[in-house]
Order: C-alpha cells, then structure tokens, then sequence
C-alpha cells in the first residue's frame, strides 16, 4: 500500500486559474462534463493560440486520468489523444512508470474504497471538495504491474463495448428525432407538395397522408386540418410518484430523478419500494410513460421514455409521469417532448434551492395532433429504430452491472483473470 503521490509521474492542477473562453478551438475539459468514466462533449473552449500559456502547469497526455475535485468531486475519466486544457476542479493524473498503470488507476479511483478515502480527507458542507495536498495521501494498493494491466484490459473491453452500443443507440436516436422534426416540426412533406413537387425519401402512399397546404393555429402554421391541443387534454395519466419505502431486498424497482437524464432511463441509480407498507394503487410504469424530473436545480425538466421493463416498476415523488392518450402515439409524445426538453426545464417555480416543475405549466404545452394514419405511418418508420436502440440500451446497462461487479472484485484480486473474462465474454 502507497500513497497517491509515491506512484505517479505527474499531478497537474489548474485550481484557482480560470482561462479567457471562445467558441471554438482546443476543447476545454470541466468537472461537469466528466460523468460516469468518460468525458462528455465539451462545449467550452479556449483559443488554439492560448494553449501553450494557459497550461504552462503541465501538459496532459493521452491515457492521463482526469479526476474533479469538486462539484461534483471524486468523477474520474481517461484522456484519448485529442488535445485537451484543464479547467478549475480538475486535476490529472499520470501512473508512475513500471510501477502504475494508469488506465488500472482509472477503475480504481471508482471502486468504492477509494472513493470513501475522498470523501473522508474532503472538507465543505454544501459542496464537498478535496485538496491536492489530501488527495496526494490517498493509499493505493499496487499490485504486479502486468496484473495492473491486465485486469485493467478486461474491464476496458467491456467499456468499450459499453460505447459501441452507447453510439449505435445515438445515431439510431438521431435518426428518429431527423424524421420527427422533418414531418412535425418544419412540414417537409406539405412544403414539397405545396410546390408541386414529391416528398422526399417517401412513397407514394405515404405522401398521400400530407395535405397541401397549411392553415392557421394557436402554434402558427400548421398542417391544413391538423389540430393542436394542450398536453393535459391528450395525457391519460400526468402524475407525480410516491414517497418509497425504501427496502435493500425485494419490493417494487423505483425510478428517480437521478435515474432520468440524456434521454434515457438508467437503472443503475434506481432503488426499492417496499409495497406492503405502501400500495402502488396502480402506479407501474407502462412501456411508452415519459418520464418528467420534477425537482432540482440541474435537474428539473429532464425527459426520458420507458422503452422496455422487465418487472414491475415506478417512480417517485421526484419524477412525473405523462403517458399518451388515444389521439396521440406514445412514439410520437416521447419525441416531441423530448425535443421540447429545454422549454420544459423553464416551468419550474420555487426559490433557487427548492425549485419545482409546474405541473399546471406541463398540462398547458400545446402539440400539434397529426392525424392518426400519419402517426401509424411515423411509428412504421421509426419504432422499429427506437426498439432496437432500448436493446442496446439495456445490454449497455447489463454490461455496466458487471463491469460495477467485477472491478472490486479484480483490484482486490478475489477475481482471477481467466474467470473475469469468461463472465466478461
């Protein structure tokens, strides 16, 4: 056992420099976009010109661990070759040579040991930070060095399957919402046949679905004889969930806020609901509900559909539920509220620490109603896409589980290599 600052080459810290942002140019890496190992995409820059006097505390290589000290602390990733500047509350991290690998220093910085070891040198009440000089006395347990490698290798193929299915299911998601916004949001199809000229990329009996013309609504131009109507007029079912009582053992699997983000549902921050103290009173989740966060700075307005459940489940008193009524797809609801997202995220009202979503606000966003053929045709086109992408989705969160179950098991060696990669494979 060592401490963090005996195995590494380099700890680069840019705490307390805030660097001159542009719009384009060498990728800014913050603490918000390093989220469950990976780095999201950046969407801060500084200027290329700037980059050799902004990091003069240390360049970053690439397989460098990035690791936030705070808000959020303790999210760690691993830099690819792309040319990257640190931001506040990151630091990096380099393996000593021989000594640590410094893509095994990744999973381990993620197991739960290490990160409890954080959480007790951090210091801060509301937002819990930790110091370099702390994070430097961190103990690591240093196995052989091909160990390191090779247990690091297992647990890297399986991330990289991970992102595989996590790209194929976002351009399969792409193409979806492409079709969406083309029929329902910029009438391609109509805009062609105004000019006397056939929709594009569609068959004939399709494009006999779209009128001609448009017409005036209270969303402006739309279709001719399409409606609109407020969600609260075609929702079934808009309502928060209960208060769980929680169980570690059994009960009824419950959805969080923490749950819903990025469009989808992730199962791995859910918990359970002991139902003999507290009925459900027919509350399960149906496949096509679409999942609203209702509370939260930060989090509040995020949207996400139920594609696929294998048990029964709910939600909780964070979350609100909007299912389709009979006028409209659950397909299509799904998308388009996902596509409204931002606008929904505004119809929060409370103080800064307390904000709430305005379910009344909910009940009064108004959708364009297609008719029905034209929404049996779009479901035609794009379920099949969307039902292919909550199998990829579940077998990444298959996937997930037991990377999460084998990486304690691997850096502690209670898990030998050959029968790590036979569960692996």
């Amino acid at each position: 056992m060592l401490r963090l600052e005996e195995c590494l080459d380099a700890l680069i810290d840019y705490r307390g420099k805030t660097p001159e942002k542009t719009e384009s140019g060498i990728p800014l890496v913050t603490a918000k976009i390093i989220k469950g190992g990976r780095i999201e995409r950046p969407s801060e820059f500084i200027a290329s010109e700037a980059y050799e006097s902004w990091m003069r505390r240390g360049i970053p290589q690439a397989g460098d661990v990035v690791l936030t000290t705070e808000a959020p602390m303790g999210e760690v990733a691993q830099l690819g070759n792309e040319r990257v500047a640190l931001a506040q509350r990151v630091v990096t991290l380099r393996g000593k040579a021989g000594l640590l690998d410094s893509t095994f220093l990744l999973y381990v910085l993620q197991t739960e040991e290490m990160q409890e070891q954080l959480r007790s040198r951090a210091t801060g009440t509301t937002v819990l930070g930790i110091k370099q000089s702390e994070l430097r006395k961190i103990s690591v347990s240093i196995p052989p060095i091909e160990l390191q490698r090779n247990s690091a290798s297992t647990l890297a193929a399986i991330d990289a399957r991970i992102d595989l299915l996590r790209e194929t299911s976002a351009t399969l998601e792409a193409i979806a919402q492409a079709l969406f916004k083309s029929w329902f949001v910029d009438f391609d199809p109509v805009r062609a046949k105004q000019q006397g000229l056939a929709p594009a990329s569609m068959d004939e009996a399709t494009a006999a679905l779209f009128p001609d013309s448009f017409e005036e609504s209270a969303l402006g131009l739309v279709p001719k004889t399409w409606e609109t109507a407020k969600l609260g007029a075609e929702a079934s079912y808009l309502n928060r969930g209960i208060s769980p009582k929680y169980v570690d053992v059994g009960g009824v699997l419950v959805i969080n806020q923490k749950c819903v983000r990025d469009f989808k549902v992730d199962l791995r921050k859910a918990r359970r609901h002991d139902d003999g103290q507290r009925g459900i009173n027919g509350r399960e989740l149906r496949v096509g509900d679409v999942l609203v966060n209702s509370t939260g700075v930060g989090t509040l307005g995020r949207v996400a559909q139920v594609l696929t459940l294998d048990e029964p489940t709910i939600v909780d008193s964070h979350v609100t539920v909007v299912r389709a009524g009979d006028r409209l797809s659950w397909n299509y609801l799904g998308l388009a509220m996902m596509r409204r997202q931002a606008e929904i995220e505004e119809l929060g009202e409370g103080t800064t620490g307390q904000t709430e979503l305005n379910r009344g606000k909910l009940a009064g966003l108004a959708f364009v109603v297609p008719p029905r053929e034209v929404l049996e045709a779009f479901d035609a086109s794009t379920l099949p896409l969307r039902m292919r992408l909550a199998a990829n989705s579940h077998q990444a969160q298959t996937l997930a589980t037991l990377r999460d179950t084998l990486l304690p098991r691997l850096i502690s060696g209670q898990l030998r290599l050959p029968a790590a990669k036979a569960l692996a494979d």
